[in-house]
């Protein structure tokens, strides 16, 4: 079992974000602990929301933490709401990573394993609020990251290339995937990529050892899996994504194939909801466990 901490923000009437990954990362195994971002009343999408941050809260809950001596083995980051966030998780990381030879309060003495979704847009734009200081917060928040995953237009926007509708060559993704590992993440995983008109998900492994999961050197340094896309939009399937691959990572088996179980994951749980009519809601993941 691995201790894993969330951070992101938690929506009161929907099944994304913090709310979707929790019973996910539990059924698969791991302790799973949480430090809200916010707390938001709805997605977005419908139109009036209310919002409130829980800077504050972190400004006193970190310190604590660290005091009391509490460790986690990876530490999965979301929505963040400000610099100040992003610069409370960033050095928090850091922390947690140099003390890895310092006395445990449990057994693990590995340094803790950083996962970054860069949460800023979709379609080609920026999600509304969202501007170029959040575009430069992201990219410090992946620059700690062992695994970040962005989907194509939060890409772009880390590695400042231009949005195409088109998508890209092959190549093309490669240098993509190559602009990213230099902003300092040590692995990459592109979903809802286009490449030369198919729907794929893109990665590139690490070259340096990762401590907190297992990497084939013998597949070669990037990989591609297609998908055939399913025309519903329902909202936290990039959070059931992040979960399904965080706890297959964190249970050994290698980046390829946790990934692959991923968009399996998220298939299915479409497919079984697909008659579902308010597609904001999200997919009610414990009714669906038995599909992990």
């Amino acid at each position: 079992m691995k201790q894993i901490l969330l951070i992101n923000d938690v929506v009161g009437h929907s099944h994304v974000g913090m709310v979707a990954m929790l019973p996910i990362l539990t059924y698969q195994g791991h302790s799973v602990f949480n430090l809200p971002t916010a707390l938001v009343s709805n997605t977005l999408d419908y139109g009036h929301f209310n919002v409130l941050e829980t800077t504050d809260y972190m400004r006193g809950t970190l310190p604590v933490w660290q005091q009391l001596g509490f460790r986690f083995d990876a530490v999965c980051t979301g929505l963040m709401f400000s610099e100040e966030q992003a610069r409370l998780v960033v050095d928090y990381c850091k922390k947690l990573k140099d003390s890895a030879t310092q006395p445990l309060s449990h057994s693990a003495t590995s340094p803790t394993t950083v996962f970054v979704d860069p949460i800023m847009g979709d379609g080609g734009r920026l999600y509304n609020g969202m501007g170029q200081r959040q575009v430069e917060l992201m990219r410090e928040m992946v620059s700690v990251a062992d695994l970040t995953f962005p989907n194509y237009t939060e890409a772009c926007y880390l590695a400042d290339v231009p949005f195409r509708q088109e998508g890209l060559s092959w190549d093309e993704v490669c240098a993509l995937l190559d602009t990213i590992v230099a902003l300092g993440a040590r692995s990459v995983v592109i979903t809802s990529a286009k490449v030369d008109g198919h729907s794929c998900v893109v990665g590139r492994r690490s070259d340096k050892p990762l401590s907190g999961f297992p990497q084939h050197h013998d597949d070669g340094r990037y990989f591609r899996l297609d998908y055939e896309e399913i025309p519903l939009a329902f909202h936290g399937t990039g959070d059931i994504f992040s979960a399904v691959l965080i706890g297959r990572l964190m249970n050994g088996e290698p980046l390829r194939d946790s990934t692959q179980a991923a968009m399996r994951v998220v298939s299915r749980l479409i497919d079984r909801n697909r008659d579902q009519k308010d597609l904001c809601l999200g997919i009610p993941i414990e009714k669906c466990l038995d599909l992990l």
